[in-house]
């Protein structure tokens, strides 16, 4: 049996994506099976690989994790991404759900009818510069990283919504320096050149 750990998903990046973040933030080789036919989903979820009889699913230390935030607290607590103490951790965790709910807002946008595309696009980059943005740019006035002086979970979940809205519209940090900043110090970190 591998060492790595083994994700199974589609191939896209959908609810995994988070998932190859943390893992190459946290510096781990992992191993990738994306489903192409519905037989494979079929057999793992007769083989009682998926609880909820969905994926993604992350095969690590001998465990079988499903459910995208159960595989991402698992992670970050294992490398250290999760804070020093329990404040911390709250801290982390209110970042990282204000930035799942950003980026949810992505992950319905090409399920959007094409009509509405323009005016969806729209609703969510002014939600991201007058509502998210700020809260992220006004800890990093304080902070090198979201939460204390510590690399965290926070800080990988933050790179990975600024790499989707980019992709939308490459100017959007232009009223936020701060963001500016860090976006680069978390890029050097994130190493995430190997996947």
């Amino acid at each position: 049996m591998s060492c790595k750990p083994k994700l199974t998903y589609f191939n896209g990046r959908g609810r995994m994506e988070s998932i190859r973040w943390l893992l190459a933030a946290a510096g781990v080789e992992f191993e990738e099976v994306f489903l192409k036919k519905k037989e494979q989903l079929l057999k793992l979820i007769e083989g009682g690989y998926l609880l909820f009889d969905q994926v993604p699913l992350v095969e690590m230390d001998g465990l079988k994790l499903v459910q995208t935030k159960a595989i991402l607290n698992y992670i970050a607590e294992k490398y250290n991404l999760h804070g020093k103490d329990l404040k911390e951790r709250a801290q982390i965790d209110m970042y990282v759900e204000g930035t799942m709910d950003l980026m949810g807002m992505f992950l319905m946008y090409p399920f959007c009818p094409p009509e509405q595309r323009e005016a969806q696009l729209a609703s969510i980059l002014e939600k991201a510069t007058t509502r998210y943005l700020p809260v992220y740019e006004k800890a990093l006035e304080q902070h090198e990283f979201l939460v204390g002086n510590r690399f965290s979970w926070a800080d990988v979940q933050l790179i990975e919504a600024i790499l989707m809205l980019e992709e939308k519209k490459c100017d959007v940090l232009a009223q936020f320096p701060q963001l500016q900043g860090s976006y680069r110090v978390t890029s050097m970190l994130l190493g995430t050149a190997k996947w």
